[in-house]
């Protein structure tokens, strides 16, 4: 279920990235936005079948540049594997990729970047977080990040583009949920919500 979400959430994201003119920052979200609207509507959908027609647009919060930080990534050594817990309560093997060292609203955070444990392209990274919403305006579980892969270790965390993992919406998806490593001590008031 995790790589039909991320093929879903990465045409998304490909989508957004072809139009013709470039656009400011706002618009950019914004459209976003709206193309993750129609493809929750969408056959693809995590959303079941009866519910997929009226689906409501997606709650956010407002749009705030901010949540938009350079993060350096430090690659872990060797070979660690850990099993995430998830919402099926199943483990999940999923391999620690390095963490990302950022500020945010100046404070020094750090979040640790996972790709799932048999993934040898690694083209993207997985970062789920927890931050002090959870239960009161996000899912209580936690959100997610997804990131490209890139060579100069530098990365952008836009937390504007934070989501809700899709067994929010199905309880037949199997998410994995934010290790205490990616639990922020900070309130992150930017991407889903949950009202």
């Amino acid at each position: 279920m995790r790589v039909a979400a991320l093929l879903g959430l990465a045409a998304i994201a490909a989508a957004t990235a072809c139009s013709a003119a470039p656009v400011n920052y706002p618009d950019e979200i914004a459209a976003w936005r709206s193309d993750k609207d129609a493809y929750m509507r969408s056959s693809d959908s995590p959303v079941p079948a009866a519910q997929r027609a009226g689906f409501a647009p997606l709650p956010y919060y407002p749009i705030d540049e901010q949540y938009r930080v350079p993060a350096g990534l430090k690659v872990a050594r060797g070979d660690d594997v850990i099993e995430m817990s998830t919402s099926t309560g199943k483990p999940r093997r999923m391999r620690r990729i390095g963490s990302l060292a950022f500020t945010l609203k100046g404070q020094p955070q750090t979040l640790t970047a996972f790709a799932e444990a048999d993934d040898s392209s690694l083209r993207r990274l997985f970062v789920p977080f927890g931050d002090l919403t959870n239960g009161l305006e996000t899912y209580q579980g936690g959100r997610y990040l997804d990131l490209d892969l890139k060579g100069s270790g530098v990365y952008e965390l836009d937390f504007n583009r934070a989501y809700h993992p899709f067994c929010v919406f199905n309880p037949e998806y199997e998410c994995p949920i934010p290790p205490r490593e990616n639990r922020l001590p900070v309130p992150i008031k930017a991407g889903e919500r949950t009202r």
